[in-house]
């Protein structure tokens, strides 16, 4: 199997800036996917997109085979991430005149996912013969029971109702939320749908100490700490 993958990392993070290469348990944040990618020994090729030269140049020196400049037009702060994603696919599969069957894309910003987790989501993929596999984790809070929105009025509404009143959350129906860590896709998928999820997308559910994403300094402090206590469980 022929298999791609891809790690997408902006420079520009306004809320955390600088974030893809801050130093985490010794090495770079963008460093902890491309070791994942490459220890996973599921593919045959890594490939960093980003419009950054610093983060290229150091997912370079990290190990990454390919790294890719992204258009501008593909790196605002409003650009989707799966754009990025297809680019990154056609520049090296024009390079090598190839074309791969699975491509994943793991998040740089979530380094604390095990090689289990892109094993078996990669597994849920080339086994069911769907689209596409994206991961997730049971949601702590639920739309059906103490999740609001405030109407037109500005009074509290709940998201999702059911024919009953919830009364327990326990009674509530589970939901999960997007972790965004892992992507799969089946190559003719990736771009025939314009978006992540589609008819045919299944969740490969990860625990919630795997699905920490870093989004802010409070998210970094907390890898940091669940990291330490992996190593010393180690």
């Amino acid at each position: 199997m022929k298999r791609l993958c891809t790690i997408c990392a902006r420079g520009g993070s306004k809320g955390f800036p600088n974030k893809n290469i801050r130093e985490l348990d010794g090495k770079p944040l963008i460093a902890h996917s491309i070791f994942q990618a490459k220890n996973s020994e599921l593919f045959e090729l890594v490939a960093v997109n980003s419009d950054s030269e610093q983060i290229l140049d150091i997912a370079q020196k990290w190990g990454a085979d390919y790294v890719i400049e992204r258009p501008e037009e593909l790196a605002s702060d409003d650009a989707a991430k799966l754009p990025a994603i297809k680019y990154g696919v056609q520049f090296v599969e024009k390079l090598l005149d190839k074309k791969f069957e699975t491509i994943v894309d793991l998040d740089a910003t979530a380094p604390i996912r095990t090689i289990e987790d892109i094993k078996g989501a990669v597994n849920l993929l080339e086994t069911k013969g769907i689209s596409n596999v994206i991961t997730g984790v049971i949601a702590r809070k639920s739309p059906y029971y103490n999740q609001v929105e405030l109407n037109s009025k500005g009074r509290v509404i709940f998201p999702k109702l059911l024919n009953q009143y919830i009364i327990r959350r326990q009674d509530a129906p589970i939901v999960y939320d997007m972790n965004a860590s892992i992507y799969v896709w089946e190559r003719s998928a990736l771009f025939k749908y314009p978006n992540i999820i589609n008819e045919e997308t299944l969740l490969y559910l990860m625990n919630e100490e795997s699905s920490f994403d870093i989004d802010s300094e409070l998210d970094f402090e907390i890898v940091e700490l669940l990291m330490k206590k992996r190593e010393v469980i180690l």
